[in-house]
Protein backbone atom coordinates (compact mmCIF):
# COMPACT_ATOMS: atom_id res chain seq x y z
CA UNK A 1 0.00 0.00 0.00
CA UNK A 2 1.83 3.16 -1.20
CA UNK A 3 2.23 5.76 1.52
CA UNK A 4 2.58 9.44 0.66
CA UNK A 5 3.80 12.26 2.84
CA UNK A 6 2.18 15.56 1.84
CA UNK A 7 3.98 18.58 3.29
CA UNK A 8 2.24 21.94 3.06
CA UNK A 9 3.74 25.41 3.36
CA UNK A 10 3.99 27.92 6.17
CA UNK A 11 7.22 29.92 6.01
CA UNK A 12 9.28 29.53 9.18
CA UNK A 13 6.58 27.24 10.56
CA UNK A 14 8.02 24.55 8.29
CA UNK A 15 10.03 23.70 11.42
CA UNK A 16 6.84 22.19 12.85
CA UNK A 17 6.97 19.54 10.13
CA UNK A 18 10.44 18.49 11.27
CA UNK A 19 9.09 17.64 14.73
CA UNK A 20 6.28 15.68 13.08
CA UNK A 21 8.81 13.82 10.94
CA UNK A 22 10.85 12.92 14.03
CA UNK A 23 7.80 11.32 15.63
CA UNK A 24 6.96 9.42 12.44
CA UNK A 25 10.54 8.18 12.02
CA UNK A 26 10.61 6.91 15.61
CA UNK A 27 7.56 4.78 14.79
CA UNK A 28 9.09 3.58 11.54
CA UNK A 29 6.52 5.32 9.35
CA UNK A 30 8.25 5.97 6.01
CA UNK A 31 6.99 7.48 2.73
CA UNK A 32 6.95 5.77 -0.64
CA UNK A 33 6.52 9.17 -2.28
CA UNK A 34 6.75 12.80 -1.24
CA UNK A 35 4.71 15.82 -2.31
CA UNK A 36 5.86 19.23 -1.12
CA UNK A 37 4.69 22.81 -1.41
CA UNK A 38 6.49 26.00 -0.36
CA UNK A 39 8.37 25.37 2.93
CA UNK A 40 7.08 21.81 2.68
CA UNK A 41 8.82 21.49 -0.69
CA UNK A 42 12.14 22.30 0.97
CA UNK A 43 11.57 19.64 3.62
CA UNK A 44 10.30 17.08 1.12
CA UNK A 45 13.25 17.67 -1.21
CA UNK A 46 15.67 17.07 1.65
CA UNK A 47 13.97 13.82 2.64
CA UNK A 48 13.87 12.66 -0.98
CA UNK A 49 17.66 12.73 -1.08
CA UNK A 50 18.61 11.77 2.45
CA UNK A 51 15.78 9.45 3.50
CA UNK A 52 13.14 9.75 6.21
CA UNK A 53 14.94 7.83 8.94
CA UNK A 54 15.87 9.20 12.35
CA UNK A 55 19.40 10.27 11.42
CA UNK A 56 18.31 12.17 8.30
CA UNK A 57 15.46 13.91 10.11
CA UNK A 58 17.73 14.95 12.96
CA UNK A 59 20.14 16.45 10.43
CA UNK A 60 17.21 18.35 8.92
CA UNK A 61 16.35 19.60 12.42
CA UNK A 62 19.91 20.87 12.83
CA UNK A 63 19.59 22.84 9.59
CA UNK A 64 16.33 24.43 10.72
CA UNK A 65 17.74 25.35 14.12
CA UNK A 66 20.54 27.23 12.38
CA UNK A 67 18.30 29.18 9.99
CA UNK A 68 17.79 32.91 10.31
CA UNK A 69 15.48 35.20 8.38
CA UNK A 70 18.41 36.50 6.33
CA UNK A 71 18.90 32.98 4.97
CA UNK A 72 15.47 33.09 3.36
CA UNK A 73 14.25 36.70 3.28
CA UNK A 74 17.37 38.91 3.27
CA UNK A 75 16.82 42.48 4.38
CA UNK A 76 18.12 45.07 1.92
CA UNK A 77 16.68 48.59 2.42
CA UNK A 78 17.73 49.78 -1.04
CA UNK A 79 16.17 46.78 -2.77
CA UNK A 80 12.98 47.25 -0.77
CA UNK A 81 12.72 50.85 -1.91
CA UNK A 82 13.40 49.91 -5.52
CA UNK A 83 10.77 47.17 -5.33
CA UNK A 84 8.21 49.60 -3.99
CA UNK A 85 9.12 51.97 -6.82
CA UNK A 86 8.63 49.21 -9.38
CA UNK A 87 12.30 48.80 -10.28
CA UNK A 88 12.65 45.32 -8.72
CA UNK A 89 10.28 42.36 -9.09
CA UNK A 90 10.30 41.49 -5.39
CA UNK A 91 11.20 42.80 -1.94
CA UNK A 92 13.95 40.23 -1.38
CA UNK A 93 16.62 38.51 -3.43
CA UNK A 94 16.36 34.72 -3.76
CA UNK A 95 20.14 34.31 -3.76
CA UNK A 96 20.37 33.07 -0.17
CA UNK A 97 17.46 30.67 -0.48
CA UNK A 98 18.83 29.22 -3.71
CA UNK A 99 22.20 28.69 -2.05
CA UNK A 100 20.51 26.99 0.92
CA UNK A 101 18.60 24.59 -1.33
CA UNK A 102 21.64 23.80 -3.49
CA UNK A 103 23.83 23.02 -0.49
CA UNK A 104 21.52 20.30 0.85
CA UNK A 105 20.31 18.43 -2.24
CA UNK A 106 22.48 15.42 -3.25
CA UNK A 107 20.75 15.11 -6.65
CA UNK A 108 20.43 17.42 -9.63
CA UNK A 109 17.08 16.40 -11.14
CA UNK A 110 13.84 15.52 -9.40
CA UNK A 111 13.64 12.13 -11.07
CA UNK A 112 17.00 11.17 -9.55
CA UNK A 113 15.82 11.47 -5.94
CA UNK A 114 15.98 8.29 -3.86
CA UNK A 115 12.32 8.71 -2.86
CA UNK A 116 9.94 9.81 -5.66
CA UNK A 117 9.41 13.55 -5.27
CA UNK A 118 6.76 15.87 -6.65
CA UNK A 119 6.84 19.64 -6.18
CA UNK A 120 3.74 21.84 -6.39
CA UNK A 121 4.06 25.33 -7.93
CA UNK A 122 1.67 27.89 -9.41
CA UNK A 123 1.65 29.47 -12.87
CA UNK A 124 1.52 33.18 -12.04
CA UNK A 125 -0.28 34.05 -15.28
CA UNK A 126 -3.09 31.48 -15.21
CA UNK A 127 -3.21 30.65 -11.51
CA UNK A 128 -3.13 26.97 -12.41
CA UNK A 129 -1.30 24.43 -10.30
CA UNK A 130 1.87 23.07 -11.94
CA UNK A 131 3.25 19.78 -10.62
CA UNK A 132 6.97 19.29 -11.22
CA UNK A 133 8.22 15.71 -11.13
CA UNK A 134 11.28 15.88 -13.39
CA UNK A 135 14.02 18.29 -14.36
CA UNK A 136 16.15 20.64 -12.31
CA UNK A 137 15.44 20.14 -8.62
CA UNK A 138 16.75 23.44 -7.28
CA UNK A 139 14.62 25.65 -9.53
CA UNK A 140 11.56 23.51 -8.79
CA UNK A 141 11.92 23.83 -5.02
CA UNK A 142 12.80 27.51 -5.29
CA UNK A 143 9.71 28.18 -7.40
CA UNK A 144 7.45 26.38 -4.94
CA UNK A 145 8.81 28.52 -2.07
CA UNK A 146 8.59 31.84 -3.92
CA UNK A 147 6.00 34.03 -2.21
CA UNK A 148 4.76 36.46 -4.90
CA UNK A 149 6.09 39.96 -4.38
CA UNK A 150 8.47 38.82 -1.63
CA UNK A 151 10.80 36.68 -3.77
CA UNK A 152 11.27 36.82 -7.56
CA UNK A 153 9.20 34.43 -9.66
CA UNK A 154 11.09 31.54 -11.29
CA UNK A 155 11.14 31.19 -15.07
CA UNK A 156 10.96 27.54 -16.09
CA UNK A 157 9.70 25.71 -19.18
CA UNK A 158 8.21 28.91 -20.54
CA UNK A 159 6.17 29.49 -17.37
CA UNK A 160 6.44 32.04 -14.60
CA UNK A 161 6.21 29.99 -11.42
CA UNK A 162 5.57 31.01 -7.82
CA UNK A 163 4.55 29.48 -4.49
CA UNK A 164 2.40 26.37 -4.89
CA UNK A 165 0.27 27.49 -1.96
CA UNK A 166 -1.42 30.04 -4.18
CA UNK A 167 -3.06 27.25 -6.20
CA UNK A 168 -3.12 24.02 -4.20
CA UNK A 169 -1.09 23.95 -1.05
CA UNK A 170 -1.72 20.54 0.44
CA UNK A 171 -1.84 18.80 -2.98
CA UNK A 172 -3.98 15.94 -1.70
CA UNK A 173 -5.43 15.50 -5.16
CA UNK A 174 -1.94 14.84 -6.49
CA UNK A 175 -1.25 12.20 -3.84
CA UNK A 176 -4.46 10.39 -4.75
CA UNK A 177 -3.77 10.70 -8.50
CA UNK A 178 -0.29 9.25 -7.99
CA UNK A 179 -1.80 6.12 -6.45
CA UNK A 180 -1.25 6.63 -2.74
CA UNK A 181 -3.62 4.60 -0.59
CA UNK A 182 -2.37 6.07 2.67
CA UNK A 183 -1.61 9.78 2.96
CA UNK A 184 0.04 11.48 5.90
CA UNK A 185 -0.66 15.21 5.77
CA UNK A 186 1.89 17.36 7.61
CA UNK A 187 0.50 20.90 7.90
CA UNK A 188 2.79 23.61 9.19
CA UNK A 189 -0.23 25.47 10.59
CA UNK A 190 -0.51 29.20 11.23
CA UNK A 191 0.10 31.66 14.04
CA UNK A 192 -3.26 31.53 15.80
CA UNK A 193 -2.20 33.36 18.97
CA UNK A 194 -0.45 36.51 17.78
CA UNK A 195 -1.20 39.44 20.07
CA UNK A 196 -1.45 41.85 17.12
CA UNK A 197 -1.42 41.67 13.32
CA UNK A 198 1.99 41.74 11.58
CA UNK A 199 3.28 45.29 11.13
CA UNK A 200 5.75 44.67 8.28
CA UNK A 201 5.06 43.97 4.62
CA UNK A 202 6.91 40.66 4.84
CA UNK A 203 5.13 39.55 7.99
CA UNK A 204 1.72 40.46 6.59
CA UNK A 205 2.37 38.68 3.28
CA UNK A 206 3.53 35.45 4.89
CA UNK A 207 0.73 35.48 7.48
CA UNK A 208 -1.87 36.00 4.76
CA UNK A 209 -0.46 33.10 2.74
CA UNK A 210 -0.53 30.75 5.75
CA UNK A 211 -4.19 31.61 6.31
CA UNK A 212 -4.93 30.87 2.65
CA UNK A 213 -3.07 27.57 3.01
CA UNK A 214 -5.12 26.53 6.04
CA UNK A 215 -8.42 27.36 4.35
CA UNK A 216 -7.53 25.28 1.30
CA UNK A 217 -6.31 22.41 3.45
CA UNK A 218 -9.59 22.17 5.38
CA UNK A 219 -11.52 21.94 2.11
CA UNK A 220 -9.17 19.41 0.51
CA UNK A 221 -9.05 17.08 3.51
CA UNK A 222 -12.85 16.94 3.62
CA UNK A 223 -13.05 16.41 -0.15
CA UNK A 224 -10.50 13.61 -0.46
CA UNK A 225 -11.13 11.74 2.80
CA UNK A 226 -13.04 9.07 0.88
CA UNK A 227 -10.33 8.52 -1.75
CA UNK A 228 -7.52 7.40 0.56
CA UNK A 229 -6.71 6.83 4.20
CA UNK A 230 -5.94 10.39 5.28
CA UNK A 231 -3.92 10.80 8.44
CA UNK A 232 -3.77 14.51 9.23
CA UNK A 233 -1.28 15.46 11.91
CA UNK A 234 -2.75 18.42 13.83
CA UNK A 235 -0.76 21.68 13.77
CA UNK A 236 0.49 23.20 16.99
CA UNK A 237 -2.01 25.26 18.95
CA UNK A 238 -1.78 27.79 20.46
CA UNK A 239 0.97 29.22 18.31
CA UNK A 240 2.28 32.76 18.76
CA UNK A 241 5.29 32.54 16.41
CA UNK A 242 5.12 34.54 13.20
CA UNK A 243 5.62 32.56 10.01
CA UNK A 244 8.36 35.06 9.10
CA UNK A 245 10.28 34.52 12.38
CA UNK A 246 12.96 31.83 12.13
CA UNK A 247 14.38 32.28 15.63
CA UNK A 248 12.03 29.78 17.29
CA UNK A 249 12.76 26.72 15.15
CA UNK A 250 14.14 24.65 18.01
CA UNK A 251 11.10 25.32 20.17
CA UNK A 252 8.69 24.49 17.34
CA UNK A 253 10.49 21.24 16.54
CA UNK A 254 10.41 20.10 20.16
CA UNK A 255 6.75 20.97 20.64
CA UNK A 256 5.70 19.28 17.39
CA UNK A 257 7.79 16.20 18.18
CA UNK A 258 6.12 15.70 21.56
CA UNK A 259 2.60 16.59 20.39
CA UNK A 260 2.77 14.38 17.29
CA UNK A 261 4.16 11.44 19.27
CA UNK A 262 1.28 11.67 21.73
CA UNK A 263 -1.19 12.03 18.90
CA UNK A 264 0.09 8.98 17.04
CA UNK A 265 0.22 6.81 20.14
CA UNK A 266 -3.32 7.76 21.15
CA UNK A 267 -4.75 6.63 17.79
CA UNK A 268 -5.41 10.16 16.57
CA UNK A 269 -4.66 9.53 12.86
CA UNK A 270 -7.48 6.99 12.62
CA UNK A 271 -10.19 9.28 14.00
CA UNK A 272 -12.94 10.31 11.53
CA UNK A 273 -13.34 13.76 9.96
CA UNK A 274 -9.67 14.81 10.28
CA UNK A 275 -10.41 18.28 8.89
CA UNK A 276 -11.96 19.25 12.21
CA UNK A 277 -8.52 19.99 13.65
CA UNK A 278 -7.67 22.52 10.95
CA UNK A 279 -10.27 25.26 11.37
CA UNK A 280 -9.26 28.90 11.33
CA UNK A 281 -9.43 30.63 14.70
CA UNK A 282 -7.65 33.14 16.91
CA UNK A 283 -6.90 33.20 20.63
CA UNK A 284 -7.18 36.40 22.60
CA UNK A 285 -6.04 36.90 26.14
CA UNK A 286 -4.25 34.27 28.20
CA UNK A 287 -6.54 31.30 27.57
CA UNK A 288 -5.33 29.02 24.78
CA UNK A 289 -7.47 25.85 24.47
CA UNK A 290 -5.71 22.66 23.38
CA UNK A 291 -6.39 18.97 23.82
CA UNK A 292 -3.52 18.59 26.29
CA UNK A 293 -0.97 17.61 23.67
CA UNK A 294 -0.36 21.10 22.29
CA UNK A 295 -2.73 20.65 19.37
CA UNK A 296 -6.05 22.34 18.79
CA UNK A 297 -9.37 20.80 19.90
CA UNK A 298 -12.11 19.63 17.52
CA UNK A 299 -13.55 22.17 15.14
CA UNK A 300 -16.88 22.52 16.89
CA UNK A 301 -15.14 23.36 20.18
CA UNK A 302 -13.17 26.31 18.81
CA UNK A 303 -14.35 29.89 18.86
CA UNK A 304 -12.56 33.20 18.65
CA UNK A 305 -11.62 34.53 22.07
Amino acid sequence: MPTAFVLSGGGSLGAVQVGMLQALAERDVRPDLLIGTSAGAINAAYLAGHGAGRKAVEELATIWRGLRRQDVFPFDPLRHLLALAGSRPALCSDRNLRRLIESHLPYGNLEDAAIPLHIVTTDLLSGHEVLLSAGDAVSAVLASATIPGVLPAVQRDGLTLVDGGVANNAALSQAVALGADEVYVLPAGFACALQRPPTTALGAAVQALTLLIEQRLVIDVAQFAGNAQLKVLPPLCPLAVSSADFSHAGELIERAHAATGNWLDSGGPDLPAPERFLSLHHHRGSEHPTDGHGVRPPRHAIRSR
